[in-house]
C-alpha cells in the first residue's frame, strides 16, 4: 500500500504549479503583440477593418505584395519597398558596430582589469559615469562632429559613433576580473608581453562575455531608430526601422502590409537568436557569477 504524499511534497508541488501558471500567463501577455502581428500579416483588408483577432483564412498575399511578387490589389501597382536592401543595410551597419564595439571594449577592459597604472580606478569610474548621460543630450554634438567630418548620410556616420561602449567595457572587465591572475604570471614567465597575453590567454577565456556583448550590441543596432533617422537622407541607405517608418507614412492605412513587412524584417533576428541562444544563456549565467 502506497503512502500518501507528505504535506511538504504537496505544498512544494502546489507552489511549482502556481509558479508555472504565473510564468505561462506572463509569457502569454508578452507574446500577445507578436501573435497579433503574425495574424494581421495574414489577414485581408476587410478582416483588419472588422477588428478580428484571428484570421478566417491565412493568406500569403500580403507577404507576396511586400516582396513585390504581385501588385497591390487596391492600386494595381507594385509597392515601393526595398525590404532586402533595408535588411542588408541593417545587417551591414550592425555587424560593423558589433565587431568594433566588442574589439574596443575588450582592449579597454583588459587595460582596466589586468594592467596596473596610476589612476586606473578613477578613470574607470569616470568612464562609467558617461553611462549616466542621456543619449539625446549627446545627439547634437555627435551630429556636429559628423557634419564636420562630412560623414552625414554615409555608412561610416552610422558606424563610427557607436564603435565604443562604456557598458561593454564594464561587462567584459567583470569577466576578465574572474580570470585568475596566475595565468598572466605564467605567460609572463614564458616571455609573453601584454599583446600576446591579451590575444592568446584573456580573449579565449572571455569568449562567453564577448559573445553575449556581441548579441546585445547587434540586436540593439539592428533596431536602432533615432540615430539613423537623423543621419540618413538617401533611400538606398535606409535601415529596417527607417524603411518601415517611411513605409508607414506611405501605406499607413494598410496595416496588414505594414505587419507583413515587419514580420519579414524580424525573421533574421529570430533566426539569429535561435542559433546563438545557448551562447547567450551561458554568457548571462557566467556574468552573474563573476566578481566585481
Amino acid at each position: 500500500m502506497k503512502k500518501p504524499p507528505s504535506k511538504d511534497l504537496v505544498r512544494r508541488g502546489t507552489g511549482l504549479s502556481l509558479k508555472f501558471l504565473f510564468v505561462s500567463v506572463l509569457c502569454g501577455i508578452m507574446f500577445l503583440p507578436f501573435i497579433w502581428m503574425i495574424c494581421t500579416a495574414f489577414k485581408s483588408s476587410a478582416e483588419v477593418e472588422g477588428a478580428h483577432f484571428w484570421p478566417k483564412l491565412f493568406s500569403p498575399d500580403n507577404i507576396r505584395i511586400v516582396l513585390q511578387m504581385i501588385p497591390d490589389p487596391f492600386t494595381h501597382e507594385y509597392v515601393n519597398l526595398s525590404l532586402l536592401r533595408w535588411i542588408f543595410n541593417s545587417f551591414f551597419v550592425a555587424s560593423w558596430v558589433t565587431a568594433l564595439q566588442v574589439f574596443t571594449s575588450c582592449m579597454a577592459a583588459y587595460a582596466f582589469s589586468r594592467i596596473r597604472w596610476r589612476g586606473r580606478d578613477q578613470v574607470f569610474l569616470l568612464y562609467l559615469a558617461t553611462m549616466m548621460i542621456p543619449a539625446l543630450v549627446l545627439t547634437i554634438p555627435r551630429f556636429q562632429i559628423m557634419v564636420s567630418l562630412r560623414l552625414v548620410n554615409t555608412y561610416q556616420g552610422l558606424i563610427i559613433p557607436s564603435a565604443f561602449s562604456a557598458f561593454g567595457t564594464f561587462m567584459l572587465r567583470q569577466f576578465m576580473l574572474s580570470i585568475p591572475q596566475s595565468y598572466d604570471e605564467a605567460a609572463e614567465i614564458d616571455g609573453a608581453g601584454h599583446l600576446q597575453i591579451f590575444l592568446d590567454v584573456i580573449m579565449p577565456l572571455a569568449r562567453p562575455g564577448m559573445i553575449t556583448l556581441a548579441i546585445f550590441t547587434f540586436l540593439g543596432n539592428y533596431r536602432s531608430l533615432m540615430w539613423p533617422l537623423i543621419m540618413i537622407k538617401d533611400a538606398h541607405l535606409r535601415t529596417v526601422p527607417i524603411g518601415l517608418l517611411a513605409f508607414q507614412g506611405e501605406y499607413g492605412t494598410q496595416v496588414e502590409l505594414l505587419m507583413s513587412a515587419t514580420l519579414i524584417c524580424l525573421i533574421p533576428l529570430i533566426m539569429l537568436f535561435i542559433i546563438l541562444q545557448k551562447q547567450l544563456v551561458r554568457g548571462i549565467n557566467l556574468s552573474g557569477g563573476v566578481k566585481g
